[in-house]
């Protein structure tokens, strides 16, 4: 029987998943551990579905808005904790499957995954709509043959179809237009190490051999046993190295680019490794021993914290005075302190929480850092403050706070 209210069948649902957890798989055999699998994953298909749709009406209905976020995007980073990769392919699934209604039933039925799904909603992407409609394509017979090999072919031969389909439909390629087919994708991994893929025009391309080349050259040396890839990779290190020495790099909110290493005195000067340790500006997480190496070849600031672990001192350098008091902000807030946000510091403004116009004093007790949009947020209508103990909370117009995270589930 179905639930007449929505937030009915959703604590519905929750309760089944708990009722499975409560079995005891280790007395289950084979056989039966298969067929529950089979039927678990056509559930995860289906929820999936549901989930794609939500997002996708959550976006025509700008529910990001009543949280103050700007897309669903956002919201998912924030409140629903993806990473940005899943956010945004789960905001194109659920609009590209409009287009697509065959595959959305079958997606909706549990008979195709939402990996699958991800990849054929590239096929009701505007751009490749309008270009199957300026070739008379029928887009009706795609999406129901595409349907039925997702729901028979494994997820590898689906790609190849759908990839197959897409280099029909502009079989010359893009315009000649350099910037158009420029990517470059940065992943960051729990460690704090990085990898990526770039794409690149020809020209482009040629630019950057060359710069990569010429480092690459100049410091080769009898004995070095790096592969060709390692000094590729040291060499795109030293261009990063070049680029920022040379002071010459557009300034981020008030502050030169730089390599900022947060760690304590204590810890800085310990001889021990002190693994996971020291903080940098991008969030990464390294040893002792790596901090100290790079306080070699760099300038070191004293900052005394108290004990809510804000800043009270800034060492010998003016206190509270422009970049200076940028600096504090950014140690202690990280990043834009908006419910759900969490934009890095090199996107935010320094906000006063009471305004200079109203004797607010431009002081580290009486800023927030908060990204352009939030800031605008909160000169209409939104609040922030900072508790007693150092967490920051946000309240809408309307008095209601908003919280990140303790909605995932609905309560008992």
């Amino acid at each position: 029987m179905r639930s007449s209210r929505p937030g009915d069948a959703v604590g519905a649902l929750l309760a089944a998943i708990d009722d499975l957890a409560d079995d005891d798989l280790h007395a289950m055999l084979g056989p039966q551990l298969n067929e529950r699998l089979r039927g678990l994953l056509t559930a995860s298909n289906k929820l999936a579905a549901h989930l794609a749709r939500v997002v996708r009406q959550g976006e025509l209905a700008q529910a990001p808005e009543h949280d103050g976020l700007k897309s669903m995007a956002s919201w998912l980073r924030g409140h629903g904790h993806l990473s940005d990769t899943d956010a945004s392919r789960l905001v194109r699934t659920g609009r590209a499957l409009e287009q697509l209604p065959a595959v959305e039933a079958a997606f909706a039925a549990g008979s195709i995954t939402a990996g699958q799904a991800a990849v054929i909603a590239q096929i009701g992407e505007p751009d490749n709509v309008a270009k199957a409609a300026a070739q008379d394509v029928d887009l009706g017979e795609v999406d129901a043959a595409l349907a039925v090999v997702a729901a028979a072919k494994a997820h590898k031969e689906l790609a190849e179809v759908v990839q197959g389909y897409l280099a029909r439909l502009d079989p010359d390629g893009p315009e000649p237009d350099p910037t158009e087919g420029r990517r470059l994708v940065i992943a960051k991994h729990a460690d704090g190490s990085i990898s990526g893929r770039f794409d690149l025009d020809a020209v482009g391309g040629e630019k950057v051999q060359a710069a990569l080349e010429a480092i690459l050259q100049a410091g080769r040396c009898a004995g070095d046993d790096r592969s060709r890839t390692q000094q590729l990779g040291d060499a795109f290190v030293q261009l990063a190295d070049n680029a920022l020495a040379g002071g010459s790099l557009p300034v981020l909110r008030t502050v030169k680019p730089h390599v900022a290493v947060r760690i304590d005195l204590d810890d800085l000067t310990d001889p021990a490794t002190g693994p996971a340790t020291a903080q940098l500006g991008f969030g990464a997480v390294i040893s002792a021993a790596r901090a100290r190496w790079i306080a070699c070849d760099a300038t070191v600031s004293r900052v005394v914290m108290g004990p809510d672990g804000a800043p009270l001192d800034l060492g010998r350098e003016q206190r509270l005075a422009g970049r200076y008091l940028r600096r504090a902000v950014d140690l202690r807030d990280g990043g834009c302190v908006f419910a759900g946000c969490g934009a890095p510091t090199w996107w935010c403004d320094v906000h006063h929480l009471v305004h200079w116009l109203d004797g607010g004093e431009t002081s580290l007790a009486n800023s927030a850092l908060l990204c352009e949009r939030h800031h605008t947020k909160v000169h209409h209508g939104f609040r922030v403050e900072r508790q007693p103990d150092g967490r920051w909370r946000t309240w809408r117009p309307d008095g209601t706070e908003i919280l990140v995270g303790a909605g995932l589930r609905p309560a008992a």
